[in-house]
């Protein structure tokens, strides 16, 4: 579709998917994000090497967490056991696996203050990063819909109508991620 033909809601709609793209993003990050009690989405997207072709941990494996500080892997194929094992210790989760040869057991240990500490401020970073995304989706609306105006595809009050609603969508979307940001910022302090 060429920008010409482009109405102000269109414009609109389309910055609203994108900015909500960006904040799902940040709610995915977020579930990798270890805390003190054990989940698994910790482990459920690490890449296991699994007859030559890379492969998310939870197409290969039943994957649970029985109590506060234990995953457990169940892989379908007890062939791959060492695959997961060796994913897991390259990966940046800093749990060593416990291996039974038919089960992989993961201690999720206690989390320090100071350790707290640094998640707390690295989600603070990602969350910044999802913020600076959807003000970069509102700039290029603005754009959008400056170009559109001078096309004379919309007039100069649609435009200002139109920047006005892209003002009130970037609001929104900058208010879910703070308020995703302070969800896991208590979940990360709470002991």
């Amino acid at each position: 579709m060429a920008d010409e033909d482009i109405s102000v809601d269109e414009i609109n709609m389309e910055a609203d998917d994108r900015m909500e793209k960006a904040v799902d993003f940040l709610k995915n990050e977020f579930r990798t994000i270890r805390t003190g009690r054990a989940s698994t989405a910790l482990v459920e997207n690490l890449k296991v090497d699994y007859y030559g072709a890379t492969t998310p941990l939870k197409q290969l494996a039943n994957l649970s967490a029985p109590e506060a500080n234990l995953i457990i892997i169940k892989p379908f194929d007890i062939s791959c056991i060492k695959g997961i094992e060796k994913a897991i210790m390259a990966s940046s989760i800093g749990i060593t696996p416990n291996s039974d040869g038919r089960m992989i057991r993961l201690a999720v240990p206690p989390l320090s203050g100071e350790r707290r500490q640094q998640l707390v401020q690295q989600v603070k970073k990602m969350a910044e990063e999802a913020r600076i995304s959807v003000r970069n989706v509102r700039r290029d609306a603005n754009k959008q819909l400056e170009q559109a105006q001078k096309n004379k595809t919309i007039t100069e009050d649609q435009r200002d109508d139109g920047k006005k609603e892209m003002d009130e969508l970037t609001k929104g979307h900058i208010a879910s991620v703070d308020k995703i940001l302070k969800a896991k910022s208590d979940e990360i302090t709470d002991i």
